[in-house]
């Protein structure tokens, strides 16, 4: 028997679908207004929680590993849940319950589940979203996620429970930071208050509440929680120095502006610029805190073991990367030992981003887990399983290891690329300048990269120790040297020297050595640029541009078959690489200069796809498909060519790639054929 329930507007939608599921807090089904009577069994709403979120089809097997510990009988305490589970949310006309061969899928997509809809608005972007929205958002938040409903001797479902109610603690801690950043300043205690409930220890809430103590001149509550504070972190061994700073620079700013009603910016996306002590404003970069795996296989928390192994190989070969701002070890490590999830470990350390996963291992098959998420957004930003064999059991989690540092340093520089473009152009400091250098570097054109040109000079200028923004410079003056929109003498001689600037700032950064190793290139001395590209290697083994420069050189004038594997191992490291397309180039020349001219064809049309492929990659595939004997193929792609440049021959692509004579007489070769009679 159902009876009425006067929710309060966030959670009700009268106008909106009939069956509404409440899951942030004690679960509550309703349909039409009237809340529904649930079964006593957790099990039940154990289950009908799990499929909610799951949003896809699960194996029976799955769901009862879940569930049950050992029971007599799991699929027959299976089918007895699902049974009460359509009694619940089925309608004569409508079953959502799914069941399709060994699978079971509860289908709500006509339904309104309320943490479905904040998991979704987080994805979005929470930045995009209005306050009022943002208000809404945030009082759909009635309690923890599933609240109270652990269950005893399912340690598999508690673990999940455990691991959705952090992830929605960040989803909610990341509304109330929006919220307070975009309403009056007379509404942003109340967010204040509920924010720091649900994240005590999170650096920017106590900022932020000082500083909006001190604008109100209400200094002694100031005063009041900068005491608490202090003592609160004092007795969790935590550093309280930062909140100290903090309420000082609150007070002479309250002292020497007057008091401002307005509301309170703060950056959508990032974290403080003024982390405390932690890192200087001159040498900014992106920080990043790796949370220990999870391993499934084990109960109980066992150290030493491969999840920790695999951790601690993810956090060390990032800090040869050079580029991120690494949480150590030991920190990290010592939050886990103290029950703190990925999202509240992000901003107790005031991180950007938070990597955390999961290993498990069935048999002679590993499957390891993981994700990357904006600590301040809670937004997952990517996330990937990667399976494979257990040949070798450190070789797998050594090769893994490496994608996994790859994506990560991947997709953070995308999104600090994509951040860096919509800023103001004046108020970029070095870290945002070199990342809208690299936006404009990767578009391949002459305009873009004379911009990039400038947005690596200010870099280089706010910050002269920035190993990677004067490799980024260097790589423009290679480009205008390489594609011919500059004279060729002056800019090689000006990507050397700026090369040599990157290694003295920086001779650990493998970039700085990828830069040098392309100018010697240019030069002519490839053998002293494969020394430079294989010291980047040595020094960063995720590091995928320098895997693909040793294809590049070796595909022109080296070992083609060296260069085949370096270039399909950078492609498996980075195969959303920006330069995806040279390494698709690389490989097509090295399979030429080999004389397979049908597998040359087929890798020189992929690369001429990419959409930042320029001129010599379009004449690779021009030429290639010509040796090939695929003419009319090879016409197109030449004759899209010669729309933008006229007079471009196959002269113009052997003084580019410097060709030795073998691969320079075979390309010649694909010209006649396109032009026998000249």
């Amino acid at each position: 028997m159902g009876m009425r329930v006067e929710s309060d507007s966030a959670y009700r939608a009268s106008d909106g679908p009939s069956l509404q599921v409440r899951l942030l807090g004690t679960l509550a089904i309703s349909r039409d207004g009237v809340a529904l009577q649930l079964p006593g069994s957790r099990k039940v709403r154990a289950l009908l929680t799990y499929l909610s979120l799951a949003g896809r089809a699960v194996t029976r097997s799955q769901l009862c590993e879940l569930l049950w510990d050992v029971p007599n009988d799991p699929r027959g305490e299976l089918r007895w849940c699902l049974s009460k589970v359509r009694g619940i949310v089925d309608n004569p006309g409508r079953r959502r319950v799914e069941a399709r061969d060994d699978t079971i899928r509860l289908n709500l997509a006509d339904c309104f589940v309320d943490a479905i809809e904040i998991a979704g608005a987080t994805q979005e972007g929470i930045e995009t979203i209005a306050p009022a929205r943002l208000r809404i958002l945030a009082g759909m938040f009635a309690g923890d996620f599933a609240d109270g409903l652990e269950i005893d001797r399912s340690p598999a479902f508690n673990g999940w429970l455990t691991a959705q109610r952090r992830r929605f603690r960040g989803c909610h801690a990341a509304l109330l930071e929006r919220l307070v950043g975009s309403v009056p300043d007379d509404e942003i205690f109340g967010h204040l208050d509920k924010w720091l409930e649900i994240a005590p220890f999170d650096h920017r809430v106590h900022e932020l509440l000082l500083n909006a103590l001190a604008r109100r001149g209400r200094i002694k509550e100031g005063e009041e929680h900068l005491a608490a504070t202090c003592q609160l972190f004092e007795f969790e061994g935590l550093e309280s120095t930062f909140i100290r700073d903090a309420w000082r620079a609150a007070r002479a700013r309250s002292e020497t502006s007057p008091r401002v009603e307005a509301t309170v910016p703060i950056p959508a996306t990032a974290a403080s610029s003024d982390r405390s002590d932690m890192v200087t404003t001159a040498s900014r970069r992106a920080s990043i805190a790796v949370m220990p795996f999870v391993d499934r296989n084990t109960r109980t928390s066992v150290h030493g073991g491969p999840a920790d192994g695999l951790a601690h190989d993810i956090i060390t070969r990032l800090a040869k990367l050079r580029t991120l701002f690494i949480i150590a070890q030991g920190t990290v490590f010592a939050l886990q030992e103290r029950g703190v999830g990925p999202e509240e470990a992000g901003r107790m350390l005031n991180v950007d981003y938070v990597v955390s996963g999961s290993l498990r291992q069935d048999g002679n098959r590993l499957t390891i887990s993981v994700e990357l998420a904006e600590t301040r957004t809670a937004r997952i930003v990517w996330t990937e399983v990667f399976s494979q064999k257990l040949d070798d059991t450190f070789l797998v989690l050594d090769e893994i290891g490496n994608k996994i540092v790859a994506s990560i340093a991947s997709e953070i520089e995308t999104i600090e690329r994509n951040r860096a473009i919509l800023m103001p152009p004046n108020s970029l400091d070095a870290w945002e300048a070199h990342h809208r250098g690299l936006w404009h570097m990767y578009r391949l054109n002459k305009s873009d990269n004379e911009r990039a040109q400038h947005f690596f000079e200010t870099a280089v200028r706010l910050d002269p120790t920035f190993a990677r923004a004067h490799a980024g410079l260097s790589f423009t003056h290679w480009q205008n040297a390489f594609q011919g929109w500059a004279k060729r003498g002056p800019e090689t001689d000006r990507a050397f020297e700026i090369a040599g600037q990157s290694l003295m700032a920086d001779d650990r950064d493998p970039a700085a050595h990828w830069a040098m190793g392309r100018a010697l290139w240019l030069r002519g001395h490839q053998d002293q640029s494969i020394v430079e590209f294989e010291q980047a290697v040595d020094l960063s083994p995720n590091f995928a541009v320098a895997h693909y420069n040793v294809a590049f050189v070796h595909a022109t004038a080296g070992d083609s078959s060296a260069a085949i594997s370096s270039s399909d191992h950078a492609r498996d490291l980075s195969p959303f690489d920006p330069m995806l397309f040279g390494m698709l180039g690389a490989r097509a020349m090295a399979l030429v200069r080999l004389g397979r001219f049908d597998e040359a064809a087929d890798w020189a049309v992929k690369a001429a796809a990419r959409p930042n492929a320029f001129a010599h990659i379009r004449a690779i595939a021009a030429f290639s498909l010509a040796l090939a004997g695929r003419l009319d193929e090879a016409r197109v792609h030449l004759a899209s060519i010669h729309k933008t440049l006229p007079l471009y021959r196959v002269d113009d692509l052997i003084t580019a790639m410097q060709f030795d004579p073998h691969g320079a007489a075979l390309f010649r070769e694909g010209a006649k054929r396109l032009f026998p009679g000249g």
